[in-house]
Formats: C-alpha cells, sequence, structure tokens
C-alpha cells in the first residue's frame, strides 16, 4: 500500500494535469518553487498544512481530494490475480496432501493384507 507522501504525490501531479497545468504554472499560483512542485510530486518532500491549502486552491480543489486513494483498474486486476493464486496454491496443496494421505493409507492397508497372508 502506498504512503501518504507517494498518494499526496499522484493526487498532485493527477489533478494538476487535469487543470492543464505545468508544475511551473502551479508553483507560480501556489506560491513556492517549481523545483519544490517536482520534490512534492516525486514524493521527496512533503508539503506543510498552508501550502497544501494553497495547492488545492490553485487547483479549485478540496484540500481532501489530494489524499483520496484511488485504484486503478490494474491494481484492481493485480488483486484479483493474487487472491486466485493463493486460492490455487491452497486447493493444490490440499489436493496433494489428499493424494499423499489416501496413497499411504493404500500402502498400509496392502502392508497389514500381507502380514495376514505370511
Amino acid at each position: 500500500m502506498a504512503n501518504v507522501r507517494e498518494i499526496f504525490a499522484k493526487n498532485l501531479r493527477k489533478n494538476r494535469r487535469k487543470c492543464g497545468f505545468s508544475q511551473e504554472m502551479l508553483a507560480e499560483k501556489a506560491g513556492v518553487s517549481t523545483h519544490y512542485i517536482s520534490m512534492i510530486e516525486l514524493a521527496r518532500n512533503f508539503p506543510k498544512s498552508e501550502v497544501i491549502e494553497r495547492l488545492a486552491g490553485a487547483l479549485s480543489i478540496e484540500v481532501h481530494e489530494l489524499f483520496i486513494v484511488t485504484h486503478s483498474p490494474a491494481d484492481e486486476l493485480e488483486k484479483l490475480h493474487q487472491s486466485i493464486i493463493t486460492v490455487i496454491k491452497q486447493t493444490v496443496s490440499e489436493s496433494i496432501a489428499a493424494s499423499v494421505e489416501s496413497s499411504f493409507g493404500k500402502m498400509i492397508k496392502a502392508g497389514k493384507n500381507q502380514e495376514k497372508d505370511k
């Protein structure tokens, strides 16, 4: 799961692009440097609350929108893929265990029958 910096960075970049702003334009509107915007979008820096409010205002969005965790279809497919693999592994493991148990049971029964025949 992504951390807050990564979520914020992704949402800032997404909303900036949605508004058609370059990093320079957003930096100017929010009163920060272009380098600072770049560092935020790379999740290397995290802004103070005043800057977060100015960024949201510059993007004409609510502050909370910069913290929303969104799942792309690719993320959902990966989760489904991992879930299916887990179920398959468990099913195969249970099947192998049952097969081994059955085989040993037959071997033991055959061994007892051989002893009786002696």
